[in-house]
């Protein structure tokens, strides 16, 4: 086993056929999986099918692809000879959280090992006068807030899902807070990553945590979004706020999602400092009432919610209350518009809710994956959005990632310049294509 182990960092580079029972099955050899053990301990393997299972999908509907093989590391030294062992024998790397993605960046498209990293969940550093903190993958954010609620702080970035925060930028998350606290790509100031051949990056240097710097290249908004493609998040410095004095919510209902959605770049326009600025149709309105029994109107509606002094929200309620019937010249409204009628005609069962506060919205559609026409007629709609937005000089994604799902929709966005410089990116820091597979390029 020893010589096993330390055959990982001097192999050559093309010894699968070595480690698995075949190129075509994927299947790890007994010898492969005892070396895993050997890093991690045996509890910490699993080869179970139901395991597996588990992890080859997230909350998408891209059909189970599962791993070879699953594993729990400890600590950033065992996932760093996890990836050097795996990379050097040719076995695909995909990593996983708490699996709450939506387009299929945890599916196993190559089979490989799938290095589950939820044990690794501790916060490593806090602190409070530099408004910053180190946290494992394994930590998620709603257990990093109940740390941090002693101490006044907080990390605003709400995707919705209570979802890992290493896992958050792998996937370059938004959510609800964003119009007012950016995503989680402006939160980010530093990020551990194991590289494919198992070295440790640390994207703005060992320790550091400095709001703002000009020195070389930004290395951590390189990994930032990149879905596990280029490496292994095991730590990051994230940059937290104070937690805010007051907080006030408001809803108000519309006629129509144009004057809906009208008013919310109108209040953008005014310089009203929301936190939130969700927007719901009335498809989702009239699912609320009934599932949570209440009595709101049936019609596109608004919800908002203010952060501030208690005084300054008072302001700010009033302001914003002003302006809700102005129509500024925008594309959001356009194209929020167009996607309810495109919705309409291709028969799917669906609604429209939004972060209309910076642009971004969602379909949540009703589809039964057992139904192919059903399903063409989603990817359909799914790809007709996709152009929508890019013809209005939009992005494809706001905060949910490419994963398997938006491939094409990338070239589009960023061109054959773009698709090729990224393409260099990744040979560069991933030459063999192993790190989880088949994902954004």
């Amino acid at each position: 086993m020893a010589s096993l182990l330390r055959a990982a960092a001097t192999w050559g580079l093309f010894p699968w056929r070595g480690y698995c029972s075949g190129v075509r099955q994927g299947k790890l050899s007994k010898d492969f999986v005892e070396a895993l053990k050997a890093i991690v301990g045996s509890p910490h393997v699993s080869t179970a099918a139901t395991v597996r299972e588990q992890h080859g999908h997230d909350e998408s509907v891209h059909r189970c692809q599962p791993p070879d093989a699953v594993v729990w590391p400890q600590n950033v030294e065992q996932v760093s000879q996890l990836a050097a062992l795996c990379y050097r024998q040719g076995v695909p790397i995909i990593p996983f959280g708490t699996g709450t993605g939506l387009e299929g960046g945890v599916c196993a498209v190559q089979g490989g090992v799938c290095v589950n990293l939820t044990h690794m969940d501790r916060i490593l550093a806090l602190n409070p006068e530099d408004f910053s903190v180190v946290v494992e993958p394994g930590v998620t954010r709603k257990a990093l807030n109940t740390h941090l609620r002693d101490c006044g702080l907080w990390f605003p970035v709400d995707p919705g899902a209570d979802a890992s925060l290493c896992g958050m930028a792998a996937t370059a998350a938004s959510g609800t807070n964003a119009v007012r606290y950016g995503t989680t790509r402006e939160n980010i100031l530093n990020l551990e990553v194991v590289l494919p051949g198992g070295q440790v990056l640390h994207t703005a240097g060992k320790g550091r945590h400095f709001r703002k710097s000009a020195a070389g290249y930004n290395l951590t908004g390189l990994f930032v979004g990149s879905e596990g493609t280029l490496g292994l998040i095991t730590a990051a410095t994230l940059r937290l706020h104070p937690i805010p004095e007051a907080m006030v919510a408001a809803t108000c209902a519309f006629p129509s999602v144009q004057a809906a959605v009208d008013s919310t770049v109108h209040i953008l326009h005014a310089a009203v400092p929301v936190a939130r600025i969700e927007f719901l149709d009335e498809v989702m309105m009239d699912a609320c009432n009934r599932h949570s029994k209440l009595n709101c109107p049936v019609a596109p509606t608004l919800f908002l919610e203010f952060h501030g002094s208690k005084q300054a929200l008072a302001e700010q309620v009033q302001q914003g209350y002003a302006t809700d019937v102005c129509v500024p010249i925008s594309r959001l409204p356009e194209i929020l518009v167009q996607t309810k009628e495109d919705l309409k005609t291709s028969g799917l069962t669906g609604c429209i809710v939004g972060h209309v506060g910076d642009g971004n919205f969602h379909c949540i559609l009703m589809v039964d994956p057992e139904d192919a026409e059903e399903l063409r007629r989603l990817k359909a709609f799914v790809h007709q959005l996709g152009r929508r937005a890019l013809a209005l000089h939009g992005t494809c994604t706001g905060e949910h990632g490419i994963g398997l799902g938006k491939r094409q929709l990338l070239q589009d966005e960023v061109g054959a310049v773009g698709m090729e410089t990224m393409r260099q990116l990744k040979a560069t820091l991933d030459p063999r294509g192993l790190m989880n597979p088949g994902k954004v390029l």
